[in-house]
Formats: C-alpha cells, structure tokens, sequence
C-alpha cells in the first residue's frame, strides 16, 4: 500500500508542469528593439531561448523607448506588483548619459530599483553601457562605472557592456550609430546569455 502511494505521488508530480519563473526585463530603446518589428529584438530572441531548451520561463519586455533611470524607477513598483517577477533585469542609464544627467541622480535611481526588486523577493541582474565621451572623459568614465560598483556592492551578474561586439561595427549598427541593426540582435542575446543562465538554474540544495 505504501509503494502504491508512493508511486501515485511521484506520477503526480511528475504530471504537474514546472512553475515558470518570471522575468522582468526594464530598459530603454536597446531592449525595446528600436527601428525594429519587436520580434526581432533581443528580449524576444531570449523568449524563443529559453522555450527551446525547455526551461519555464515567462519574459515581460517592459522596455521603452527614450526611457530614463527616473522613468524606470516610477515603473517599477507597478511592474512588481504586477507581475511579481522572479528576476529583474536592468538596461538603463544610456539616455541619462546622453542627457547629461547628473550622475548621483542615475546612481541613486539604478540603487533603488535594485533595492525594491530585492525586496519584493526578485533577484536582480544589470546590464551596462557605455557612451560618447560628449561631455567629457571624467563623466564618461565616472558613467561606465557605476555599473560594476553597483554590482560589486549587491553582489549582482553583471553584463559589462551589452553594444560591446557590435558598438564599433558599422554592419551591425542603424543609421543613427546607437541603435543595433536586426543582425546585432542574437550577438546582443549571446552577450547577455552567459550571465543570465547561471542565474536560470535552481538553487543547490
């Protein structure tokens, strides 16, 4: 009777799908797939990912456009609420730089995001970049920076800098010199990819 049990137990779980975690995604036109059918963008390419290798994972693109450290910081407590994502990933700061925005400013915002996803129980992964030295090389490198500050201090993956093997590539690059091309996309996803994964992986027990 006991091994009868047992046996219905195991085929119980084994019937019952894998509880997908959730990822949030949050950054500016470099996850939204500028000039590009969303489709083709990298978050998208990670979607397709993540479904072949049969790993349950659900993936909300909450990237827009032109979007800012400030704008993400007054989107994220929703997205939490709604979404209740397992891991938070952070793309933001590009136009902050562009804009010049003081730096405190894009460090205490990007600080705060980490803070409130961790507290609503997200593990959280940022995503760097780096800028035209328009306003100079001290605030340029003072940008580039925080990112692994950030990291250090939180003890979070880190990508360094997602344009890093396509930034310089005119092939792989629009019009504007910003934005990557549809063919930068998977490079952009094979970029991510190594420090995202070890962060799909359940935990050793």
């Amino acid at each position: 009777m006991r091994s009868l049990i047992s046996m219905v137990f195991i085929l119980l779980v084994w019937a019952t799908p894998l509880q997908a975690k959730t990822l949030l995604v949050l950054g500016d036109s470099l996850s939204a797939a500028y000039g590009l059918p969303a489709e083709q963008g990298w978050v998208s390419l990670l979607e397709q990912e993540l479904r072949q290798r049969q790993l349950a994972q659900r993936v909300i693109n909450a990237s827009i456009s032109g979007e800012t450290s400030s704008g993400g910081l007054q989107r994220l407590p929703r997205l939490l609420n709604d979404y209740r994502p397992d891991l938070v990933v952070l793309e933001l700061g590009a136009n902050d730089g562009l804009r010049g925005t003081p730096l405190r400013i894009m460090e205490r915002n990007l600080r705060q995001m980490v803070e409130l996803s961790r507290q609503a129980g997200a593990q959280v992964m940022l995503i760097g970049i780096r800028i035209p030295p328009n306003y100079g090389p001290q605030y340029t490198q003072r940008f580039y920076s925080i990112y692994p500050e950030l990291a250090q201090e939180y003890d979070l993956a880190l990508v360094p800098f997602l344009l890093e093997r396509v930034a310089l590539k005119p092939q792989f690059m629009q019009a504007d010199g910003l934005h990557p091309t549809a063919a930068a996309q998977p490079i952009l996803l094979q970029t991510v990819w190594p420090h995202l994964y070890p962060l799909l992986q359940p935990a050793e027990s």
